[in-house]
């Protein structure tokens, strides 16, 4: 099933077009990643299928309805996103900034309801965080904050939540520990989840369906056997790599790669790195 999905769209900065007739579904209820290299028009489309941005033609449409026609605040019921590098204003707790999360539903004097705090509190809770819900901040640590901006999205009580590079600055433990929670959303609450990563082992592991983007385009899209092979991460990031499975998931993920130069784009990956791929899978 497909709620949501663009229809050769075009975005661009000023004169320059970064997104060029793209068209692409996204399936609902499943985990969906987007990769391709610096540049590529990774955050570009979420931020246009999210409306941060807007598009020069072509149409987002959801659940049917062009999203560039509808309000605002109704369109905030439905979708969330959580950019790549979220701010707060200083002083804020944990409370106070997901509290945020229910502008959408709020009416009249904008205070919080009885059902409001209990959202809120729910969030907090399936995040994790409960205990950190009066502390402030900008005094905890990277994986900390990361689940606070997650409990903020899911405290708008949307069936979509969008993440840009979700993992970016933490370390490997945090990563693990954000993805493994978005996961979980996914697989008991049944979001849809759609996020730019940069791991492509990451990618394959966690996600249901991947878009791969090059130059605005999209190379491939598909499960992760489709689109993490030798012939696609070559086209998308110039790089000669050896595919394998991971022992835990079956998936496949990249061993190891060489960077393309010159004559060595049409070269095949040595005997070395064959025979690796051969033990690991």
């Amino acid at each position: 099933m497909v709620r949501l999905y663009t229809n050769e769209i075009n975005i661009g900065y000023g004169d320059q077009l970064i997104v060029k007739d793209l068209s692409v579904q996204i399936p609902d209820k499943k985990v969906t990643t987007i990769i391709g290299s610096n540049g590529c028009g990774k955050s570009t489309l979420l931020k246009a299928i999210t409306r941060i941005i807007s598009h020069q033609s072509g149409n987002v449409l959801l659940d049917g309805e062009d999203i560039s026609k509808g309000n605002t605040k109704e369109l905030a019921k439905k979708m969330a996103i959580l950019p790549q590098t979220p701010e707060s204003a200083s002083g804020l707790t944990v409370g106070e900034l997901v509290s945020y999360g229910r502008f959408p539903h709020q009416k009249g004097m904008g205070r919080l309801s009885k059902k409001d705090y209990e959202v809120i509190n729910w969030a907090l809770d399936v995040t994790g965080i409960t205990d950190f819900k009066y502390r402030q901040v900008d005094t905890l640590s990277g994986g900390q904050r990361q689940r606070v901006w997650i409990a903020m999205a899911l405290a708008q009580e949307t069936d979509i939540i969008f993440l840009d590079e979700p993992t970016t600055y933490l370390d490997m433990a945090h990563q693990l520990e954000v993805l493994e929670l978005l996961q979980k959303l996914n697989a008991e609450q049944e979001r849809t989840i759609v996020m730019v990563l940069h791991d492509l082992n990451q990618a394959a592991r966690f996600a249901d369906y991947i878009v791969a983007m090059k130059e605005g385009e999209i190379v491939k899209a598909g499960d992760c056997e489709e689109v993490i092979t030798h012939e696609v991460l070559k086209k998308v990031f110039n790089i000669d790599a050896a595919i394998g499975r991971d022992p835990r998931t079956n998936k496949p993920m990249c061993i190891t790669y060489n960077l393309l130069k010159g004559e060595d784009r049409h070269e095949k990956m040595d005997a070395s790195a064959y025979a690796a791929v051969g033990a690991i899978s």
